[in-house]
């Protein structure tokens, strides 16, 4: 009998989500050398090797993409085995694994942990910030309880909650402060700053942007929305930043702040999670508290 743990499933999924043993060690806990003693005695008791060690790359055999696919099934019904007795406590209790968008993080998170730890004093929140795409892995394959994203995700799986909308405004050099507003059509002809490939937000004002199907005349990308404001006080271009983050990010930079002419872009910002998870009742209170604190 192959006598598999819990606990080797567990530091088996950190690897293989990682690709890095000494990062995956940091998430479990533990120390590198101990996990590589525990991924060999795994490896060990199935008599097939999980993962081929190269010297800068780790990668997952064919049979070790198998086992992890029915690993993360075996995780994904344990905890919420767990969820299950969490599930009996109103209001809920231990730790929240939550991720945030990074175009939400740093303007909402704060408040949003606040309204959690004076509602919900026996709540632990664990939050992640990463894309949406990352951030959806994490939900399906049971790594997160729920999400903080820009909706619709369209995800069958998924429940979508309504959290609020808000409005994109437009950010341009100071010395443009007097000028005219310009329309989506103006904007397609001028330097505009988007937040690089991956960043749902990019796709909303682009959106905006090509009602016409075509991309702006010149383009330029942003690592972050911070860097995107940062350049259009440096003269470089214009940028479309959500309304939340109007105040931390113009505090610094040389740059005005206009409202577009309706229709507005916006977006709807939300909490999503599993259908099938057992606190589905608890994250809805939790969404519905959040929604009246704004």
């Amino acid at each position: 009998m192959i006598d598999i743990t819990i606990k080797h499933l567990r530091y088996f999924e950190a690897l293989a989500r990682h690709r890095h043993f000494g990062r995956a060690a940091d998430d479990c806990g533990i120390s590198q050398p101990a996990l590589s003693v525990q991924i060999k005695t795994l490896e060990d008791m199935l008599g097939t090797p999980l993962v081929e060690r190269g010297p800068k790359q780790l990668r997952l055999t064919g049979y070790g993409e198998v086992f992890l696919e029915r690993a993360r099934e075996i995780l994904k019904s344990v905890n919420e085995l767990g969820d299950l007795a969490r599930a009996s406590h109103s209001p809920l209790i231990g730790r929240l694994r939550f991720g945030v968008i990074p175009t939400v993080a740093p303007y909402f998170l704060p408040q949003f942990i606040k309204c959690l730890a004076k509602d919900y004093a026996g709540l632990d929140p664990r939050p992640r910030e990463a894309k949406t795409s990352k951030l959806i892995d994490g939900l399906l394959g049971g790594q997160l309880d729920t999400a903080i994203v820009a909706l619709p995700v369209s995800e069958p799986s998924l429940h979508e909650e309504t959290l609020f909308a808000e409005d994109f405004v437009l950010v341009r050099p100071l010395s443009d402060a007097d000028k005219p507003v310009p329309n989506a059509k103006l904007l397609r002809e001028m330097r505009l700053l988007l937040l690089e490939e991956g960043h749902c937000f990019r796709d909303q004002a682009l959106s905006f942007c090509t009602a016409s199907s075509a991309l702006p005349r010149d383009l330029m990308e942003g690592s972050s929305l911070s860097t995107l404001v940062q350049m259009v006080g440096a003269g470089i271009g214009v940028t479309l930043i959500p309304d939340m983050a109007v105040p931390i990010e113009t505090r610094s930079a040389s740059v005005s702040v206009a409202r577009l002419e309706h229709p507005r872009p916006s977006r709807t910002i939300g909490m999503v999670w599993r259908k099938t998870t057992p606190l589905s009742d608890q994250l809805k209170h939790i969404a519905q508290t959040v929604r009246a604190s704004l």
